[in-house]
C-alpha cells in the first residue's frame, strides 16, 4: 500500500475545478450539446443553453436541473439578432461567461442534392454562427476563459456524400486554429473537438435509433456522453495547457 506521505508532486498535474464557472452552450438542448450541458452542470458549472425546439429545451432543462443549475432559450442561430440575444441573456443570467461551447450544427448532403437556400441555412448554422457567437463572447470574456468548438471528422474524411457539411466543418477547423493563436496572449484558450460517428438525432432517419444502439454496443458508434467527457478533459487542464484539437472516433470503423 502506498505511503500516505509519499511525494506525488511529479505524478499529477493541476486539474482545476470547474465548480462555480459559467458556460453558454449553443445547440445545448439535444445530442452532444445536451450531454455537455448535463455533465458540466453536474460538475458545478452554471449553464445557459439554446436550441430551436421548445420541447427539446424543456427536456434538456429538466435534466440539467436534476444535477445542477441552468437555463436557456429557443432561438434561430442563423439570425444575428438571436445570436446577440442569446449571448446577452446568457451573460446576464450567468453573471459573466467563463466558458463558451459552440456546438450547434445540422446535417447536410452533397451539394448536388441540396437546394441553394438550404445550403445558405446550413452554412449559417454550422459555420457563420460559430464565428458570430464567438465575436459576441470575446467582447465579454475575461482572461481565464475557454472557447470550445464541436467540429467533425468530416473535416478530415471529406466524403462525397456530405460535401456541404464537410465544407462547414473544415471552416470550423480553420477558424478554431487561427482563433487559438489570436486569443492566446489574452489567456483565452480555444480548442476543437472533432467527433466521428455519434449516436444522436442527426443520424435519423438514415440510422434508426435501434440500429444506433446496436452500433454503440459494437463500438462502431460513439455516445454523445463520450464527447462530453472529451469536453470535460479540455476544460480541466492547467492554464498553461491548451488541447487545441481532439479527434474522438469509434474504436471499430462501421
Amino acid at each position: 500500500m502506498a505511503d500516505a506521505d509519499a511525494n506525488l508532486s511529479d505524478a499529477h498535474t493541476e486539474m482545476p475545478s470547474l465548480r462555480g464557472r459559467k458556460a453558454i452552450i449553443t445547440g445545448g438542448t439535444t445530442g452532444i450539446g445536451r450531454a455537455i450541458a448535463i455533465l458540466l452542470a453536474s460538475e458545478g458549472v452554471k449553464v445557459f443553453v439554446c436550441g430551436r425546439t421548445p420541447e427539446h429545451l424543456d427536456d434538456a432543462l429538466e435534466r440539467i436541473r436534476e444535477v445542477g443549475e441552468g437555463d436557456g432559450i429557443n432561438i434561430d442561430l442563423t439570425k444575428q439578432e438571436d445570436v446577440d440575444r442569446f449571448v446577452e441573456e446568457g451573460a446576464e443570467y450567468l453573471g459573466g461567461i467563463d466558458i463558451a461551447v459552440i456546438n450547434a450544427g445540422l446535417p447536410a448532403d452533397g451539394v448536388g442534392d441540396t437546394d441553394v437556400e438550404k445550403i445558405r441555412y446550413i452554412v449559417d448554422t454550422n459555420l457563420t454562427h460559430m464565428m458570430t457567437t464567438t465575436r459576441r463572447v470575446v467582447e465579454r470574456m475575461k482572461p481565464g476563459g475557454d472557447i470550445l468548438f464541436i467540429g467533425s471528422m468530416s473535416a478530415v474524411s471529406r466524403g462525397p456524400e456530405s460535401t456541404v457539411y464537410a465544407a462547414t466543418k473544415t471552416g470550423v477547423q480553420a477558424f478554431a486554429e487561427a482563433l487559438r493563436k489570436e486569443l492566446a496572449e489574452k489567456d483565452i484558450k480555444v480548442g476543437n473537438i472533432e467527433p466521428g460517428l455519434v449516436g444522436t438525432d442527426m443520424q435519423l432517419p438514415e440510422i434508426p435509433v435501434e440500429e444506433q444502439r446496436e452500433m454503440i454496443e459494437e463500438a462502431k458508434m460513439l455516445r454523445a456522453e463520450d464527447i462530453a467527457a472529451a469536453a470535460h478533459f479540455f476544460l480541466s487542464q492547467p492554464r498553461r495547457t491548451v488541447v487545441s484539437l481532439m479527434r474522438v472516433e469509434p474504436r471499430i470503423k462501421g
